[in-house]
């Protein structure tokens, strides 16, 4: 596998229970470019975060994680630069689109008392590993299907596509941005 890492480290921002793709990515921000959606991301929720969320970090939540429309939030999240997410539980055609954006995602029970804004988390998708660095408590969770690994380490399906020479091998790196994986995932309206 090439292209996106299975194994990510960094630093962690703690969300709570039932957010919906509503909460991630309001209705107004759906007339935005990407990277100006990408700023209104948990607007409503917690204001002010998208001007401090760096890029490598971590998003974690608690269940029910993006309920609601299909909108393209993984590409946000990717335009911002959050390199995974982990969740008690996620929706699961959420989980979906973060997997087709190539955006890791790891269920971890607990993981909203596991875990505190500011702690340094590391999963490893390939073998179901996950640790708090800042705490050292640790744990394993069921390793996903090879080929949502193989999506996932492609950089998303759109990539992955491309690296098998279904669409031209010129635009594997195009397909990978936020924007196009946006496209990819349709409006979610």
């Amino acid at each position: 596998m090439s292209g996106q890492e299975l194994q990510v480290s960094g630093r962690v921002w703690v969300f709570g229970h039932g957010l919906t793709t509503d909460d991630m990515y309001p209705p107004d921000a759906m007339k935005l470019d990407i990277p100006e959606a990408a700023k209104q991301v948990f607007y409503a929720v917690r204001p002010g975060w998208t001007g401090e969320v760096r890029p490598g970090d971590i998003v974690v939540a608690g269940r029910n994680f993006g309920l609601g429309s299909s909108r393209p939030v993984a590409a946000l999240f990717r335009q911002l630069g959050v390199a995974a997410l982990i969740a008690e539980e996620f929706n699961s055609l959420f989980f979906r689109n973060a997997v087709n954006a190539g955006l890791p995602a790891m269920t971890v029970p607990d993981a909203t008392s596991v875990f505190r804004d500011g702690d340094v988390a590391a999963i490893d998708l390939a073998t179901g590993s996950w640790v708090n660095q800042s705490t050292q408590t640790s744990g394993t969770v069921p390793v996903l299907p090879a080929l949502v690994l193989e999506i996932v380490a492609s950089g998303g399906v759109l990539p992955r596509l491309a690296q098998q020479g279904y669409l031209p091998a010129e635009l594997a790196e195009l397909l990978s941005s936020p924007s196009v994986a946006a496209a990819g995932q349709g409006s979610g309206a």
